[in-house]
């Protein structure tokens, strides 16, 4: 086992060089297999575990560009400010205008989030009321919930009257692809040219709606359009 400063040093070239890693290429970068030695290193320079994969991958914490939801992904890694999966649903609930259904986290957190739902409904820290054939997950404050709930029948009533309401798919690529940007805002035109590159076709107009649904901020001024830069 390295000592302190060599195991400090050793641990950020190791992130120099690659933004994530896992707990076997830690053990032998830092020359021990001890998890409480490599887990108190970590510790030491603060980070994050992933809330996707079991929570076997880690990232140091001044390395994420978190989104307005506090999530970050790297190659199918996700990362949350919040850190763990049942902390992250929480915090998303419980701040989301219109609430969110199970398929929609789904998409969203790219795992499984029946169970964690289900958890956080018994344990009383989330509600659920039964809307349109779903469940919406909403906020346990009264006035929250009444809010979300109110928000979530108003789109269900244009949707109704026929007004522009995007599909479900179209709404899940957009909110994926603003994740995979991993900026805390972008421009709704960046998120549509990279969506039309994927093969995807979405306006700009049809992105900004989708913002505004789900209170997602952006940038909107040339001078910050110019400095955004686009990740892969």
């Amino acid at each position: 086992m390295l000592d302190k400063v060599a195991s400090t040093k050793a641990i950020k070239r190791l992130f120099r060089r690659v933004p994530v890693t896992d707990l076997d290429t830690l053990s032998r970068t830092l020359d021990t297999k001890s998890r409480m030695s490599i887990f108190r290193r970590l510790k030491d320079l603060d980070y994050f575990s992933s809330y996707t994969h079991a929570g076997s991958f880690y990232t140091l914490a001044h390395i994420p560009q978190f989104d307005d939801y506090g999530l970050w992904v790297h190659q199918g890694i996700g990362f949350s400010k919040e850190g763990t999966l049942k902390a992250t649903v929480l915090k998303i609930v419980e701040t989301a205008p219109s609430g969110f259904t199970h398929t929609e986290l789904n998409h969203m957190l790219r795992v499984k989030v029946h169970n964690t739902l289900l958890s956080l409904v018994r344990e009383g820290c989330i509600r659920r009321e039964h809307i349109e054939q779903a469940y919406l997950y909403i906020s346990t404050e009264p006035g929250k919930a009444a809010e979300q709930t109110s928000q979530r029948r108003m789109q269900l009533a244009e949707s109704d009257k026929g007004i522009d309401i995007l599909p479900i798919t179209t709404v899940i690529e957009v909110l994926i692809e603003t994740i995979h940007a991993g900026k805390l805002r972008i421009a709704p035109i960046l998120i549509s040219q990279r969506l039309t590159a994927r093969g995807c076709s979405v306006t700009t107009r049809q992105v900004e709606q989708v913002f505004g649904q789900y209170g997602i901020d952006t940038l909107k001024k040339t001078a910050e359009l110019n400095s955004t830069r686009w990740q892969t």
